[in-house]
């Protein structure tokens, strides 16, 4: 059973910064992608950043330049560094998982509050 829990969300005025955490546990992985999304209320889930096994990073428009993703294997560990925030980053985020050869992320956390005010 394997299990992610993200930590690290928070409530900050406009322009701040947040650095989210998510930690994987009950398997061991090789290779494997991780991301993270986010959830407003009333919208849809969304793509927000994903990191490959090579370290290779990708971001949605609306984040990039002023997000950063980055992982470390031996922790099986990804974080989100959030910089300039804005109202409208304001959701839930969850951390996803995918072993490398599958087609999606098989696995993903709870989820954690950002909320930034005006």
């Amino acid at each position: 059973q394997v299990q992610l829990v993200e930590s690290g969300g928070g409530s900050v005025p406009a322009g701040g910064s947040l650095r989210l955490s998510c930690a994987a546990s009950g398997r061991t992985f090789s290779n494997y992608r991780m991301g993270w999304f986010r959830q407003a209320p009333g919208k849809e889930r969304e793509f927000v950043a994903n990191i490959w096994s090579s370290g290779n990073p990708s971001y949605a428009n609306s984040v990039k330049g002023r997000f950063t993703i980055s992982r470390d294997n031996a922790k099986t560990a990804v974080y989100l560094q959030m910089n300039n925030l804005k109202p409208e980053d304001t959701a839930v985020y969850y951390c996803a998982l995918g072993p490398t050869g599958t087609t999606w992320f098989d696995y993903w956390g709870q989820g954690t509050q950002v909320t930034v005010s005006a």
